[in-house]
């Protein structure tokens, strides 16, 4: 059933670019933003879930998976054609964007460094 992954790639890809298009006109500008980078969040979140409840067969999984893997070239390829001037001219927004992600992610470090630590776990040293 290779052909329900090309489905979900396929719903995943149109939602993201509703979301894409409605983010642009909520902030005032005429194009997508971040609609591909929506996409990819809603197939991962997507294909976790229906693997965590059991709804996703072998075929159906691996057809994800490849078409997951063909996916970033492509889209790479697609984004490649977007007017990045038209994109860039409004300037303020950018700028904002690049800062307000920096941040996040700045302020993301410690929260990330203590996945996968036990909480009565403590650093020991070595006594030599």
């Amino acid at each position: 059933m290779k052909i329900y992954g090309v489905a979900i790639l396929a719903a995943c890809f149109l939602v993201g670019q509703i979301a894409g298009e409605s983010l642009g006109v909520l902030i005032g500008i005429n194009g997508n933003i971040g609609g591909v980078g929506f996409a990819m969040i809603f197939l991962i979140v997507l294909n976790d879930r229906l693997k965590l409840r059991g709804h996703l067969q072998q075929d159906t999984e691996r057809g994800v998976l490849f078409w997951s893997a063909m996916y970033i070239p492509i889209v790479i390829a697609m984004s490649s054609t977007q007017n990045v001037a038209a994109a860039l001219s409004g300037g303020w927004v950018a700028l904002v964007v690049g800062i307000v992600a920096t941040l996040i992610c700045l302020l993301l470090v410690p929260l990330v460094s203590r996945i996968g630590k036990h909480s009565g776990e403590e650093t020991t040293t070595r006594d030599e």
